[in-house]
């Protein structure tokens, strides 16, 4: 047998250049650049290897490990899954900063490979530098803690061990079902140790992505309910997107006069204008979503996860009798509330249901309704994107300005606050992949790195980074990345003056917003003197990007047009009215007050919420 003589990292990086995925015929290098910081605890092994390699395998350096996984993470996941990137961190600080990211990745279900240095295998000069010692343990360290977040783990203490451990991580990673965060943790000592390497271990590979096809016994047991049923109603996930299975769904839902509402994830499965598009359903949802799901007798999901803002915490399908049909290649959510489970692709399962239920449709009545209720929200979105608020506009006028912008292929990228929600009910998407939210784990900071790996993923579509001020002082650092990588964002910095979504929920729940807004201490030591004023714009432009301010909304949508016919980074800076807010929409979503407290108002919140908690279900 052949052989190579190579550092382990080495060998990782000659590894890596040559893996690709591959669906529908088509062919791509599964990872194309490593992303990084270096330290002493990768810098001589990977940054070494990573130096050789060159155009082969590009490496970015950034400015914060976790923005970085983000970035990742969002390139994957505009990728449909079929490419990601790699991220690269020293041990300590360095790595324990990737495990925020990690959780997003595997619990959103986007692959991102993580490769963090790691204590001396050789153990013989430890403790080093930022190794924390354990007293039950020699093989413990910081990266353990990677574990529940990682969909696979290993730390590789011989040099030779990388090959079964790389392969594995790449079966992983290019699972249909079972992808997340990988990560392999490598020892400091064993990045530069040398092994002789097979060399058919670095021969191009190919992994097939699947499109598994329905069990025949499961769908003909789907097909029976769905024709059964007077009011179904098909909930789509992302699993529709990541599919490519839009243009499927809308002749599926053509073909059966199905009304389709969308979970934060599917939005865009369907075009806004589509007259058995719902949009958004749940604790975000629209108005006729929402109430065309309290009706429903037979929930069709696809792709779903379930979560709790897309069932508005169990309370969402009351029909008595409401059943399930869960279409997903994770078997895991396929059996989700009791449901039929088609453990399948997207795509592929609704070509197979198209056929066999030919001829049928749902019921007229129910199909007027929801053409009804998509014309009926359609002029809700209109009165709120044209409000006309006296003086600083509403947050819904700023989405209106940024969608017409946006226009048909621009991309709006979001991930916390009250933005999501008022997103989710909102923006108008034209085009399956219009929106990009990371609400599976609704990320503080994830905008501007999310926003950045959209555009490397779609470098000739105008991404619209949208971002509160919190989220903004958290986590903006990446976009010097971007600078440095000629990687152009059009960023609209939305000040309100703090944490707006959770001083609105705190609020509600009686709280009156305690320790959500930028304010001074008074004399009493409260929190509730003058504002903390931020000059947003002078923070932005010490980053060395193009910063524009917007007090109107006229300033806004004139800001928007510089900033796409600009070749740079630009970041709009604009205030909101927080008093002027986007309705609920007969939905709910499940925080409970204190149950004992002296205060009235969480006492009447309480009582609230123990009337609206009767409503949850058991799917069973």
């Amino acid at each position: 047998m052949k052989t190579l003589r190579l550092t382990t990292a080495q060998a990782l990086v000659r590894f890596l250049v040559n893996q690709h995925s591959r669906r529908d015929g088509v062919t791509r290098r599964f990872i194309p650049k490593v992303l990084g910081i270096f330290g002493h605890g990768n810098v001589a092994g990977l940054g070494e290897a990573l130096q050789a390699a060159g155009n082969d395998l590009p490496y970015i350096p950034g400015r914060n490990e976790q923005a970085l996984v983000h970035t990742a993470a969002a390139f994957a996941k505009m990728s449909n899954r079929l490419q990601t990137l790699a991220c690269t961190s020293s041990i300590g600080p360095g790595a324990t900063n990737m495990i925020t990211g990690a959780a997003g990745a595997t619990i959103n279900r986007v692959p991102v490979l993580l490769l963090p240095g790691d204590i001396f295998a050789t153990r013989q000069v430890a403790p080093v530098l930022q190794q924390l010692e354990s007293v039950s343990s020699q093989d413990a360290s910081v990266n353990d803690a990677f574990r529940p977040v990682s969909r696979y783990w290993d730390r590789i203490n011989r040099a030779e061990q990388i090959v079964t451990s790389a392969l594995e991580a790449m079966r992983v990673l290019t699972s249909v079902a079972d992808t997340g965060a990988v990560t392999l943790c490598l020892p400091e000592d064993v990045q530069s140790e040398a092994w002789d390497f097979p060399e058919a271990f670095f021969e191009p590979r190919v992994w097939e992505i699947r499109r598994p096809r329905p069990d025949a016994e499961a769908l003909a047991r789907a097909v029976g309910l769905i024709g059964a049923a007077k009011r179904p109603l098909v909930v789509a996930g992302g699993g529709v997107l990541y599919s490519d299975a839009s243009a499927a769904l809308a002749h599926f839902a053509e073909a059966t006069g199905i009304p389709v509402a969308e979970t934060q994830a599917g939005k865009g499965s369907m075009p806004f204008d589509h007259p058995l598009s719902l949009g958004a359903i749940g604790a975000t949802g629209t108005k006729g979503a929402n109430v065309l799901a309290r009706e429903a007798d037979l929930v069709i999901g696809i792709g779903t996860r379930y979560s709790d803002f897309t069932t508005a915490s169990k309370t969402a399908f009351q029909n008595p009798g409401v059943r399930f049909v869960n279409i997903n290649v994770g078997e895991f959510d396929a059996f989700k509330h009791g449901g039929i489970a088609l453990v399948a692709d997207a795509r592929e399962a609704l070509v197979a249901l198209g056929e066999a239920l030919s001829g049928h449709t749902s019921p007229a009545e129910w199909r007027e309704r929801a053409a009804q209720a998509n014309r009926d929200w359609d002029k809700e979105v209109e009165r709120i994107y044209s409000i006309a608020n006296p003086g600083r506009p509403s947050q819904g006028e700023v989405v209106g300005a940024v969608n017409d912008a946006a226009g048909e292929r621009g991309i709006v990228v979001n991930a916390a606050g009250s933005l999501p929600g008022d997103l989710h009910k909102l923006w108008r998407s034209r085009h399956p992949k219009s929106y990009h939210m990371e609400y599976g784990y609704s990320c503080m900071g994830y905008e501007v790195a999310g926003g950045m790996g959209v555009k490397m993923a779609a470098p000739d579509r105008d991404v619209f980074v949208m971002v509160g001020d919190g989220s903004w002082l958290m986590m903006s650092s990446e976009i010097v990345t971007a600078r440095q990588e000629g990687v152009k964002l059009i960023v609209v910095l939305i000040d309100n003056g703090g944490y707006g979504s959770i001083g609105s929920l705190s609020a509600s729940l009686g709280s009156a917003g305690f320790g959500t807004q930028l304010r001074y201490r008074d004399a009493n030591g409260a929190l509730s003197a003058r504002q903390v004023e931020i000059d947003f714009a002078a923070n932005a432009r010490s980053l060395g990007v193009k910063v524009q301010t917007a007090d109107t909304l006229a300033d806004l949508r004139a800001a928007l047009k510089s900033a796409q016919a600009a070749d740079e980074t630009t970041v709009i800076v604009t205030h909101t009215d927080p008093s002027v807010k986007v309705g609920g929409y007969e939905s709910w979503w499940d925080v409970p007050p204190a149950e004992v407290t002296t205060s009235d108002s969480v006492r009447a919140a309480r009582a609230a919420y123990d009337d609206a908690k009767k409503k949850e279900r058991w799917y069973l």
